[in-house]
């Protein structure tokens, strides 16, 4: 319960916190417990505490590192029985805390959830993970049955009145109780979740939001299903021939990947972003182009066994049906109210202050590349499988820049280097590798021993680089296990970075580009997150939506500074570094295509808001997704970022439902944070670095996030610097 009854809570209005805030509160003290329930549950507690002790995927973790997960034991068939004794477990914890007789204090209630569910912690952790990066049948098959289930008894706790009671009880007392700051917040933000989660609902209304919720689980679970299914597929080729214009490292890992599915002699466009970019951008073959970009943007939409469609209506319609229970207009109003932004039409019109520009810019982009493809007489008019390959065609002429020639300069193992190096410049974390010293899901894992300035020991960091067959697409951080302090031991976190590079030919360096490097310095940003944490109650550890992407993007700026290229960035074949002529350029071709990185992304977080921000769910999918782009005069050239069936953002889960547009929200603090280490002259100042750590990452949720960000940079962030940084016009 420590993380997965906050991780689920949803964001309810103040009107409906205040109202919950004083119930029951006059008349709570002289009842509370039931004393031979309380009995019966620490005999329970005790009971299955000794049986998950002995449950490999549940006990407490072993080894060195303050213990470390036993993926050399995590099989599929340990999975349920683990989660049964799990929940099991955790409802006993539950049932002593709800049930105790002894008046509510912080200790005995706040406290004592903190401390609660951590067997079942460790198996879902190590669950999540199998679903994640190692999946496959029976695991797609564990995960359908227990979603509902693990949802269902995290409903049981949030809906416990007893439980709500002593936390109401202590809500209302909070002034009087003598609370370290950390303790009120934690205490308040409890309350504040478990009425967003419907603790104050009348029992009809619990017992329906239970229903929905635990519907809602299966369908994002059916839903990943399906876009796995889709995006295990891969476009096969069969003559060279076909290959015209890619570059050898491409061809190299479209060969490797047709070799790893069983087609050697072959080369394979698997219809992740990882293999479809760089085939789009390179590939002089128009034809393949279109194929392959319209399997990668039709995945979920075939009106196959793997379509997502219905599921998308399905989630919709119960998430409408759960914001109306809990007395919000729309599903985007529920998930705001716990964020920096507030309300959608904050962030609406954040997202509609940069849009203009940017679709401006696209038609400008446009120009620019049918002027080379009626020089070249193509007989052509740019289609969105297009953009790419002619947009690197401009950068070329314009900037005398290929993208391929920076590739040979960003091999993976430097880059990875080149991120512990910044780490350890701005933070004085260092990272010492022990891979085979500890147990890992997949054998190209690699793992990092992290510590502080001092030598004091700080966590683990593990790296999941590779695409394979059973993986998720796109790149992700997870944390294995987070910072704690409150039971007078230090907890210390393990983090991960998860990515889906492609491999190269047996033996030949991995070679990423510029775009990649970018991508694992941002999930680094996420990991340096929690590694550097503070927080001392778990509770705290999770920022808003709209606050969390900001440390992982501002790092992204380091990949191109001159220290990082100067020993990293280096050729792989001369070992020269990048050299600054060539920096230059990419620096000046910096804004080059923003109108299309931009419109790709935030049609899709216009989208995803226009979705939630109605009261009657869409029921009709595509339509909705057509109409609403041409309501707000989306080009025809570029496609949404993630169109709606394959959405993952949106419906595998709620997490990043009504909160697309956070990234662009973050950004707004990422580019002004930049502009501050620009102006010193020292990417790596240590009186910014400091506060960057002190101040941003290390209190978590301590702290208000807005009031942090003004401690830090002494005003808000100016919403220009992420302007300039794109290239647009700033306000007059």
């Amino acid at each position: 319960m420590r993380i997965h009854v906050l991780a689920a809570c949803l964001a309810a209005s103040a009107p409906l916190l205040s109202a919950c805030a004083t119930t029951g509160v006059e008349n709570a003290a002289a009842n509370f417990g039931d004393t031979a329930a309380y009995q019966q549950a620490q005999n329970d507690v005790q009971r299955l505490t000794a049986q998950a002790n002995q449950d490999p995927l549940l006990k407490p973790w072993t080894g060195p590192h303050g213990g470390v997960p036993p993926w050399d034991m995590a099989r599929p068939d340990l999975v349920a029985p683990a989660l049964e004794l799990g929940v099991a477990l955790q409802e006993a914890e539950v049932q002593a805390i709800a049930n105790n007789p002894a008046t509510p204090t912080f200790e005995n209630t706040i406290a004592a959830m903190q401390d609660s569910g951590r067997h079942l912690d460790r198996a879902t952790t190590i669950f999540g993970v199998m679903t994640d990066n190692v999946s496959n049948e029976q695991i797609q098959t564990i995960e359908a049955e227990w979603s509902p289930r693990l949802t269902a008894a995290y409903n049981a706790i949030t809906f416990n009145r007893a439980l709500f009671d002593r936390i109401n009880y202590l809500h209302g007392r909070r002034e009087s109780l003598g609370l370290s700051s950390n303790q009120l917040r934690l205490l308040e933000r409890t309350h504040d979740q478990f009425v967003r989660a419907g603790a104050a609902a009348t029992p009809e209304q619990q017992a329906r939001l239970g229903a929905i919720n635990e519907e809602l689980s299966t369908k994002f679970a059916d839903f990943g299903r399906r876009l796995l299914a889709d995006e295990n597929t891969a476009i096969f080729i069969t003559n060279r021939r076909e290959l015209a214009g890619l570059p050898p490292n491409i061809v190299s890992q479209l060969a490797a990947a047709a070799a790893e599915r069983g087609h050697p002699g072959q080369w394979a466009v698997v219809n992740t972003r990882s293999s479809v970019d760089p085939f789009l951008t390179f590939s002089s073959n128009r034809a393949l182009r279109q194929r392959v970009w319209t399997a990668f943007k039709n995945r979920g939409d075939n009106g196959d066994a793997n379509d997502t469609n219905a599921v998308i209506a399905d989630v919709l319609r119960l998430r409408a049906e759960r914001a109306q229970i809990l007395g919000f207009p729309t599903h985007a109003h529920l998930r705001m109210a716990d964020t920096m932004a507030g309300t959608p039409d904050r962030a609406q019109d954040l997202m509609m202050r940069v849009w203009p520009a940017a679709v401006a810019r696209v038609n400008e982009e446009v120009r620019d590349m049918q002027a080379i493809a009626d020089r070249q007489r193509a007989g052509i008019t740019i289609e969105p499988w297009d953009y790419n390959y002619y947009a690197e065609q401009v950068r070329r002429a314009r900037y005398n820049l290929d993208q391929n020639e920076l590739r040979p300069y960003f091999e993976l193992s430097n880059m990875i280097n080149g991120a512990f190096y910044m780490a350890n410049q701005l933070y004085g974390l260092s990272f010492r590798e022990i891979t085979g010293t500890v147990p890992v899901f997949e054998p190209s894992v690699r793992v990092w021993e992290v510590t502080d300035r001092d030598g004091s020991y700080v966590g683990l960091f593990y790296g999941d680089y590779f695409a394979r067959a059973g993986k998720r697409s796109g790149a992700w951080m997870n944390t294995y296990r987070s910072h704690e302090t409150f039971t007078g031991a230090e907890i210390t976190p393990i983090a991960s970075n998860n990515n889906n590079f492609v491999r190269g030919a047996p033996g030949e360096p991995v070679l990423i580009s510029l775009d990649d490097a970018q991508t694992l310095f941002h999930e680094f940003g996420h990991a340096i997150h929690y590694l550097v944490s503070e927080v001392d109650y778990p509770g705290l550890a999770t920022t808003p939506r709209d606050y969390v992407e900001y440390p992982s993007q501002v790092h992204e700026h380091w990949v191109l500074t001159r220290p990082i290229l100067d020993q990293f960035a280096r050729h792989y074949q001369t070992n020269q570094p990048m050299p600054q002529a060539l920096v230059d350029r990419v620096n000046n071709a910096a804004t080059f295509n923003q109108g299309y990185a931009t419109v790709e992304y935030l049609s899709s977080a216009l989208v995803d808001m226009a979705l939630h921000n109605r009261a009657a769910a869409v029921t009709d999918v595509d339509a909705f997704e057509r109409d609403t782009l041409t309501s707000i005069g989306m080009p025809r050239e570029i496609a949404m970022r993630h169109r709606l069936p394959q959405f993952g953002h949106l419906f595998s889960s709620d997490a990043y439902s009504a909160g697309y547009y956070s990234y662009l929200w973050s950004e707004v603090m990422d580019a002004d944070t930049w502009e501050m280490f620009e102006a010193t002259g020292d990417v790596f100042d240590p009186t910014a670095a400091a506060g960057m750590r002190n101040i941003i990452l290390a209190p978590g949720n301590m702290t208000d996030r807005a009031e942090a960000y003004r401690q830090f940079r002494g005003r808000d962030p100016d919403v220009d610097a992420l302007l300039r940084t794109r290239g647009f016009p700033t306000t007059p």
